[in-house]
């Protein structure tokens, strides 16, 4: 039997099912529930709660002062709601209330996505988790120093492990041995989350967003975390890459189309061979095409520096807010792997 938990002063809304933690339940249905470690040691997501509930493994609060036992304060990763709830929490709405982390992390799969992109899974420590919003970033610490960021691509829901998309770089410093040397159980050290390009959840906006290659990574979060929360406005997705193989999640772009009306999702090839019937040349071109006016809209643009730039130039034209214009530039720095 599932308990109904409101949270206020958000409004949110959710069902928490028998065996879940209140946290558990809150980041399974999309709620920016704050959160630290997720076992009971750092107390960054106690809250009020009113109602019954119980501590799960004979779990003993100690994060809690007096005080705050006495009025009710709950560590909500080890609570299971046996009753409906009323939790008092202030939920997080933007990258500024989230704490930075530095933290070793274990490669536990790797999946070879195209010829020059591979997708890595990265494992937290048992102890320590490390909260997002769709869209941020992370960057892997190297030995020397040097730092290499790429964008998480998977939703805050599904948070498991970190998702990564990394594209080959040739004569690189990072990624030639990500393709050539690195195996299952490397530990990479990360600090994270960074950037400000993520989903803005309040808005009630209809929603383009354009990706060129492996911006696709940053995108891929903020829509399936979009689908988890059931947003109801139209989501316009481009994805600009050179050639058909190069949309390496292609069909997972068109799973989304079909199964939910309010998707739209456009491919751009820049070099397309014969025989492609879609649409063709640069993917913000395919999009000024289709949208004259954008002042009704938000518009999220991740991948190279030249693509996004061009877009915000374009943007002024079609009257879209400069404040609606969210971004994540995919640097490259000669030989040097930069972002992303």
């Amino acid at each position: 039997m599932a308990n109904r938990i409101e949270l206020q002063p958000s409004g949110h809304q959710f069902e928490s099912k028998a065996g879940e933690n209140i946290l558990e339940s809150a980041l399974e249905h999309g709620v920016a529930f704050p959160y630290g470690c997720k076992n009971g040691f750092c107390g960054a997501c106690k809250a009020k709660v009113s109602g019954d509930y119980e501590y799960q493994d004979e779990y003993k609060p100690q994060p809690l002062t007096e005080e705050e036992l006495d009025e009710g304060v709950v560590i909500c990763c080890k609570a299971e709601a046996k009753s409906d709830l009323t939790i008092e929490v202030e939920v997080v709405k933007g990258a500024d209330e989230i704490k930075v982390h530095t933290m070793p992390t274990k490669v536990v799969k790797m999946e070879k996505l195209a010829d020059d992109v591979v997708r890595l899974y990265l494992k937290t420590p048992d102890n320590e988790s490390m909260q997002f919003l769709a869209g941020q970033y992370i960057e892997v610490l190297m030995e020397d120093g040097k730092r290499r960021a790429f964008s998480i691509a998977n939703a805050p829901h599904n948070n498991d492990a970190i998702e990564l998309h990394i594209r080959l770089v040739e004569g690189g410093y990072f990624t030639p041995h990500v393709f050539n040397e690195m195996t299952e159980k490397e530990i990479l050290r990360i600090e994270g989350p960074l950037g400000g390009f993520y989903l803005r959840e309040d808005s009630r906006n209809d929603i383009v967003m354009v990706a060129g290659g492996t911006g696709f990574a940053p995108i891929k979060g903020i829509i399936e975390h979009a689908i988890e929360l059931g947003m109801k406005q139209t989501i316009h997705l481009y994805w600009g890459v050179r050639g058909e193989k190069d949309i390496y999640l292609k069909e997972l772009a068109e799973q989304w189309a079909a199964e939910h009306e309010n998707i739209n999702f456009v491919p751009v090839l820049s070099d397309a061979a014969e025989g492609w019937e879609g649409r063709t040349g640069y993917v913000h071109e395919a999009v000024f095409e289709d949208f004259y006016d954008l002042s009704g809209r938000d518009l999220y643009v991740a991948g190279p520096p030249v693509m996004v730039n061009a877009c915000k130039e374009a943007c002024t034209q079609r009257k879209l807010p400069e404040k609606r214009f969210y971004s994540d530039s995919f640097e490259i720095a000669g030989k040097s792997e930069g972002k992303k």
